[in-house]
């Protein structure tokens, strides 16, 4: 998704975290904050503090919230912070069934015993709470082990039709998808 890898403005954009936040980092590899995306809109959480600002939308949102970063440490507003990876959850934690930053409420657990039980059907497994249709998940292919992000807008499929047999590079042959699911011979809802 971000490809800022070496960034002649003086920032990069480093890997995204379990909770998809990519660190920014100067030039001289100080981390000076983390930037996600939520529900379309990008924000940034300058190192060492707790509330994140709305930066941008769309394809030039993660970029507009680096270059935030980089003003604001520019100025002096930002101190540098030591790299702070993410912790992995143990494997044998429960998941939540919400992301933290999801309302609690009728509705979106609702859309989430939804998705949980779409990841199931599909074989997948969530890595985390639900975070909404459009925002990044962790999930685990059941079939082969990966680990990544997708989104639920992506892997439930389209008007009562299964979801794409494409899975994520490496994993299994399509053919063979839709052989070892048992809802992808389920026939469509209308």
């Amino acid at each position: 998704m971000i490809q800022n890898d070496s960034s002649p403005s003086g920032y990069r954009i480093g890997e995204a975290d379990r909770d998809c936040r990519w660190a920014v980092f100067t030039s001289e590899g100080e981390q000076i904050g983390r930037i996600f995306r939520w529900h379309g809109a990008w924000f940034a959480l300058p190192a060492g503090a707790t509330d994140a600002t709305r930066q941008g939308d769309g394809g030039d949102g993660s970029e507009s919230a680096a270059r935030y970063l980089f003003a604001e440490y520019q100025a002096g507003r930002i101190t540098p912070q030591p790299e702070t990876p993410s912790q992995p959850q143990a494997r044998d934690d429960a998941v939540p069934l919400l992301h933290p930053r999801m309302r609690d409420n009728d509705r979106t657990r609702s859309a989430a015993r939804t998705a949980v039980a779409g990841l199931d059907a599909y074989r997948w497994a969530p890595l985390a709470g639900y975070p909404g249709s459009d925002n990044p998940w962790p999930v685990r292919c059941q079939l082969c082990g990966w680990e990544g992000n997708r989104y639920w807008s992506h892997l439930r499929g389209r008007n009562g039709n299964p979801p794409s047999p494409y899975r994520h590079p490496g994993c299994i042959d399509a053919s063979k998808v839709r052989a070892v699911i048992p809802a992808y011979t389920r026939s469509p809802q209308h």
